[in-house]
């Protein structure tokens, strides 16, 4: 079973915050940890790894804080949750590094566990942060 983990689900969190207030400016750590509940040493290290990645930018110093780098059509909720999570596959024989099963070729559940891996990614794919946004206002 894929379970998305605190950081995954913090950083969908945070993005569509960033995303809902992005006409603010640059938002400051503090707001936006108290706004989505999340204690600022946490929500630290999820903003590091989303500026590491570029899908954020960070400014410091007075009047600095955080901002999409991109609109937030631009955003999938699978683009975010692979970059904090890993990869999504339901399976360790579909991640992308995987060793080559020597059972592929008789395998009868590998054709379901591949449309379910497809079911995944698109639907994740498919969501963007403009979506999320709308649907809460």
């Amino acid at each position: 079973m894929i379970m998305i983990s605190t950081k995954g689900r913090y950083a969908l969190r945070v993005m569509a915050d960033l995303a809902q207030h992005q006409g603010e400016g640059y938002l400051a750590l503090k707001e936006i940890a108290g706004r989505q509940q999340i204690s600022e040493k946490y929500l630290e290290s999820v903003l590091k790894g989303l500026v590491r990645q570029k899908m954020l930018v960070g400014v410091r110093g007075k009047g600095g804080g955080y901002r999409l780098t991109r609109p937030p059509e631009e955003y999938t909720v699978g683009s975010i949750l692979r970059m904090t999570e890993g990869e999504l596959a339901p399976v360790a024989c579909l991640e992308s590094d995987a060793e080559p099963c020597p059972r592929r070729g008789e395998c009868a559940t590998l054709p379901m566990w591949r449309r379910l891996n497809s079911l995944i990614q698109d639907f994740f794919d498919g969501i963007t942060l403009a979506d999320l946004i709308e649907k809460e206002e």
